[in-house]
């Protein structure tokens, strides 16, 4: 895999029809990877994967997952993958930009993430490929005069079914506990605010509550501190950036927040079990 990158390569899915919206469906009979499916990558749009046939093995911010058929997946913009091996597939890709989501659905996603993942029962899964196999036809048909609101109205419909089947799979709102709800809370901030905002203190100000409720409440629902949360994020982040790319300690460090590089190198070290160098050389082995 090269590795010659100052920073972890964005494989756009812009299309000219429209550039916010990308769908097609694709088939190999043969162990056959695009060469930028092979390097490690982040999309600059909201990725949604339905595995009609086939296996493929993908690997996503460290974590390896073998998708079987009449599977679903959603990958962030964040988050760094490749694949690894294809095995005789058909697989159907909608991707949209944060514009085109629907405001409640890109908050959904927010919270729902990271997922691995998800085999769908079988009227699930026939239902989303028929709704998806309808959404492929509108979508070649550029000449219609409401081509984009058809388009972004039909893809925003599989994007709520997904989002329907990732809930399903967990607690409904209505039965999370005081705690519960700020800890959601408190890692939605989290994500947008790791790297300018490191003191629990400045989430629990942003909760409008006390540095020990905050504490308190991560502690009952997670088993974990606030700081220890912030520091797996940063941790997440420079794995992310000493793995895919070629920055230094250093600029990795400011491009997360730190001026002081020690320390963030002794930090990376103490929460990581191993320091930064180490990690990048026993990675790339």
């Amino acid at each position: 895999m090269n590795k010659n990158r100052t920073s972890i390569p964005v494989n756009s899915m812009a299309d000219e029809r429209s550039p916010g919206i990308v769908m097609e469906r694709i088939s190999f009979d043969y162990p056959m990877i695009e060469e930028e499916e092979k390097e490690s990558h982040r999309h600059d749009l909201h990725s949604f994967f339905l595995l009609e046939k086939g296996t493929v093995s993908i690997e996503i911010d460290f974590q390896k997952y073998d998708i079987k058929e009449s599977s679903v997946i959603y990958i962030h913009p964040d988050q760094v993958h490749y694949t690894t091996a294809v095995e005789n597939i058909t697989v159907s890709t909608f991707a949209l930009n944060s514009e085109y989501l629907n405001p409640e659905y890109l908050k959904l996603l927010d919270e729902i993430r990271p997922v691995k993942p998800l085999l769908l029962d079988k009227e699930t899964y026939s239902l989303i490929s028929e709704a998806l196999s309808l959404s492929l036809k509108f979508y070649d048909r550029k000449n219609e005069k409401l081509y984009h609101s058809l388009l972004k109205d039909s893809c925003n419909t599989l994007v709520s079914l997904v989002i329907s089947q990732y809930l399903e799979h967990t607690q409904s709102p209505e039965k999370l506990s005081r705690f519960e709800i700020i800890t959601k809370a408190f890692k939605q901030i989290l994500e947008q605010k790791y790297i300018t905002v490191k003191r629990p203190a400045d989430y629990a100000q942003a909760l409008n509550i006390s540095t020990p409720y905050l504490n308190e409440c991560i502690k009952n629902t997670t088993g974990y501190s606030v700081s220890y949360h912030i520091q797996q994020r940063i941790v997440l982040e420079a794995k992310r950036l000493f793995y895919h790319s070629d920055q230094s300690v250093k600029e990795i460090a400011t491009a997360l927040g730190y001026d002081d590089y020690p320390y963030f190198s002794r930090l990376f070290t103490k929460v990581a079990g191993i320091t930064p160098l180490t990690f990048r050389n026993k990675n790339r082995d």
